[in-house]
C-alpha cells in the first residue's frame, strides 16, 4: 500500500490530487496548519478518508515529524502563498513559504528517508518576461513578481537535492490551471463568479485589469494526473504541463458571459488598480516532453472548462437565493 503526504491539501490542486490518489488506493496524509478557523470546503466530501497532520512550511521540525509519522512513498508539495498580487504586498512571507518552505521539505526527506519520491509544484510564472514562445523545460527563467522569484528558488533547490543527494525529485512547471474550486481572487474564477452574480441580479459590473494578457489555461483535474505520472517514472525530470493553446482574459470573459446569454462588453470595466507592477503579457507552454515520456494529454478544453466553472457558480448562487 502506497502512502502519500500532500501539503496544500485544502487548496484547489490538493483536493483534486487527494481524490485521484484515494481512487488509486493510496493512504493519503494531508498537512494542515493550525488555524483558528478551518477551511475544508474543497475536501469536505473526502475529509473522512484523509489522515491530517498539523505542520507548517515555516517550521522545519514539524515537517520532519510529519514525514516520520506518515512514512510516505511520495510527497507532493502543493502549498505556497500563490496569489501574485499578494506576493507584492507580502514579499518576505511569500519567499519563506513558496521558496524556503521547499528546502525544508526536501531537508525532511533527506533526513528521514532519501527513497521518498518528491513532487514540487513549480509555475509558469517563473518564465515571467518570457525569452521565447512557447516556453519549454529549457526556456530561461525571468520572474516578474516575488511569487515567481520564490518559485524559481524552490525549483532550483529541487534540482539540487536531486543531483546532490540522489532523491527522486521532480518539478511540474504547471501553466495556469483552473476549476470550480479555484480561489475567487484568481481572474478566471473572479470572472465566472461575477457572471453568476450578474445573471442572478446580485452584481452590476465586473472590474478587471489587463484584458489583453494571454495565458495557457487548463483544467486542474487534468494537471494533478500529470503530477502523479512524474513520480511513477524511473528517472526524475522536470516537465512543462500545459495545453499548448493561448487565450486572452478578454476571450475568457466573452465565453463566460456568453454561457448565460450575456454580452461581456456591457458589464466589464477596466480598472487600473488591477494591473500588476510588472506585467506578464504572454505565457504559452510546450509540453512535448510530457506527451512523450508520461503519455499525458489534457482532456478538458478551454471552452469546456469555462462552461464548467460558470455552471457551478451559477448553481451555487441560485441555491443561495
Amino acid at each position: 500500500m502506497a502512502n502519500a503526504l500532500v501539503t496544500g491539501i485544502t487548496g484547489q490542486d490538493g483536493s483534486y490530487l487527494a481524490e485521484f490518489l484515494l481512487a488509486k488506493g493510496y493512504t493519503v496524509y494531508g498537512v494542515v496548519r493550525r488555524a483558528s478557523t478551518e477551511n475544508f470546503e474543497r475536501i469536505e466530501h473526502i475529509k473522512h478518508e484523509i489522515n491530517f497532520l498539523q505542520s507548517d512550511l515555516l517550521d522545519q521540525l514539524s515537517l520532519i515529524h510529519a514525514v516520520e509519522e506518515s512514512r510516505p512513498t511520495e510527497v507532493y508539495n502543493l502549498a505556497a502563498q500563490s496569489f501574485v498580487p499578494t506576493s507584492w504586498v507580502q514579499p518576505v512571507l511569500t519567499g519563506e513559504f513558496t521558496g524556503l518552505g521547499v528546502t525544508k521539505i526536501l531537508e525532511a526527506i533527506r533526513l528521514v528517508d532519501k527513497k521518498i519520491r518528491f513532487y514540487q509544484a513549480s509555475s509558469s510564472e517563473m518564465f515571467g518576461k518570457a525569452a521565447e514562445v512557447p516556453q519549454t523545460e529549457k526556456t530561461p527563467f525571468y520572474p516578474r513578481s516575488p511569487y515567481g522569484a520564490a518559485k524559481v528558488y524552490g525549483h532550483w533547490m529541487t534540482v539540487n537535492y536531486r543531483e546532490s543527494f540522489g532523491i527522486h525529485a521532480a518539478s511540474g512547471i504547471l501553466f495556469n490551471h483552473e476549476s470550480p474550486r479555484r480561489g475567487k481572487e484568481f481572474v478566471s474564477r473572479k470572472i465566472t463568479d461575477a457572471v453568476a452574480r450578474i445573471k442572478t441580479g446580485k452584481l452590476d459590473k465586473l472590474r478587471l485589469g489587463n484584458l489583453d494578457a494571454r495565458r495557457d489555461w487548463g483544467y486542474a483535474g487534468d494537471y494533478v494526473r500529470a503530477m502523479w505520472l512524474m513520480l511513477q517514472q524511473d528517472e526524475a525530470l522536470d516537465y512543462v504541463i500545459a495545453t499548448g493553446r493561448q487565450h486572452t482574459v478578454r476571450e475568457l470573459a466573452r465565453i463566460a458571459f456568453a454561457r448565460v446569454g450575456l454580452d461581456y462588453e456591457r458589464y466589464v470595466e477596466v480598472d487600473p488598480k488591477f494591473f500588476r507592477p510588472a506585467e506578464v503579457d504572454s505565457l504559452l507552454g510546450d509540453c512535448t516532453l510530457a506527451h512523450r515520456n508520461l503519455g499525458w494529454q489534457p482532456q478538458v478544453s478551454f471552452e469546456e472548462l469555462i462552461h464548467m466553472m460558470v455552471d457551478a457558480d451559477l448553481e451555487r448562487h441560485q441555491n443561495m437565493g
